[in-house]
């Protein structure tokens, strides 16, 4: 090829895919179903945005006039829409610890898993692709994520999951819940189209009516619940190895997280 010859142009590059399916509970009641997912190592950069991603953000310059009035924001309700929250995305985000907004374990019940932060890989190790998912989280702007879990009666485990994006892409939680209904729906998850949780924006419940089975464990039956508000999805994994997952009873636990944010 002679140097006046232009170079061939080179096609465009795909753009990262969305998560593919929701994800398995995690901590002790992974266990239940078929153990936790392996993550391969993460080195180099990918290192370098999750310890970016654990520290505290830079405090800013004070303000030149300090007395400004504080604005007064509607917090979500039953009418909010996406337009609602994009023209008054501040309404009450949390900000405080997490952990303070997660259901503590009902009487008589067993921790699997304390009340605590994950960082971003391990809170993508439950998905199918976790390399393409921890993309996915950085580029919508993946905050922090809390966890807790317990097991009832030998046979019942619960895990519940709140994620939190930043304050510019707060949206994001709602498009995460969204991605994670559309593929729970199908007939290789729960199948139906689920059950509205009351006070929710677009919050469902969905219980599967075949049972989880894997050659070594047990068939477990499982249910999912899914809703955002602000900034924070929400995400409620419930199994039961002895029957169909009570659908009351997962939407009470529903309600009740809900009621929390």
């Amino acid at each position: 090829m002679s140097s006046t010859e232009e170079p061939p142009d080179l096609p465009d590059l795909p753009d990262f895919p969305d998560p593919a399916g929701p994800r398995r509970a995690q901590g002790r009641t992974a266990r239940i179903v078929a153990g936790a997912a392996v993550l391969g190592v993460l080195a180099g950069t990918v290192t370098g945005y999750v310890v970016q991603y654990q520290r505290q953000p830079t405090p800013l310059a004070p303000l030149a006039q300090p007395n400004l009035a504080e604005s007064r924001t509607t917090p979500p309700d039953e009418n909010t829409t996406p337009r609602t929250v994009s023209a008054d995305r501040w309404a009450e985000k949390p900000d405080g610890d997490l952990r303070h907004l997660l259901l503590p374990k009902p009487p008589g019940a067993k921790v699997g898993e304390e009340p605590g932060y994950r960082d971003l890989a391990t809170t993508v190790e439950g998905f199918a692709y976790p390399d393409k998912v921890f993309t996915h989280f950085l580029r919508d702007g993946f905050r922090r994520e809390v966890t807790t879990s317990w097991t009832q009666g030998g046979h019942v485990g619960v895990t519940v999951s709140l994620t939190q994006f930043r304050d510019d892409v707060a949206l994001k939680s709602k498009d995460y819940v969204d991605e994670q209904q559309d593929a729970v729906r199908t007939d290789a998850y729960a199948g139906s189209p689920g059950k509205p949780i009351p006070g929710s924006v677009g919050g469902r419940t969905y219980v599967y009516a075949k049972p989880y089975s894997e050659p070594g464990y047990e068939p477990v039956y499982q249910g999912r619940a899914y809703a955002w508000r602000d900034g924070t999805a929400m995400e409620i994994y419930y199994e039961d190895s002895t029957g169909p997952v009570s659908e009351s009873a997962l939407q009470a636990l529903a309600e009740r997280q809900l009621e929390r944010l």
